[in-house]
């Protein structure tokens, strides 16, 4: 169940945006930053096939946390990459745990409540 995350997320999104009038900026910001990590993973995986210089985990990781996590699930599981390394697995799906619960606090916090 590699896609569980990315379901949860879309039914948190569709809450706070009926919720808390989450303006559309923040779907913008996922959408980009996921575009950007998939890039990245994409560039790694080239790099990692060829024995070239490689995107360091922590940056990997950092694009995930601040929103970019949706892009590298996918890119993860399309191009079979960084499944798996157990050690940045556990550390990934952290980061996705910290996105989503900031994303939740944030959205509550901030959003006009229609509830």
């Amino acid at each position: 169940m590699p896609y569980f995350p990315l379901i949860l997320f879309a039914g948190l999104y569709l809450f706070a945006t009926l919720a808390w009038s989450l303006p559309l900026l923040v779907g913008a910001a996922y959408l980009v930053t996921s575009l950007t990590c998939f890039v990245a993973y994409a560039l790694d995986k080239s790099a990692a096939r060829a024995k070239a210089w490689r995107t360091p985990e922590a940056t990997l990781l950092v694009l995930g946390l601040v929103g970019g996590w949706p892009g590298a699930l996918l890119a993860q599981q399309w191009l079979r990459h960084k499944t798996a390394k157990t050690s940045f697995q556990w550390k990934f799906h952290l980061t996705v745990a910290l996105n989503i619960g900031l994303f939740f606090w944030l959205s509550r916090q901030f959003g006009l409540s229609r509830i």
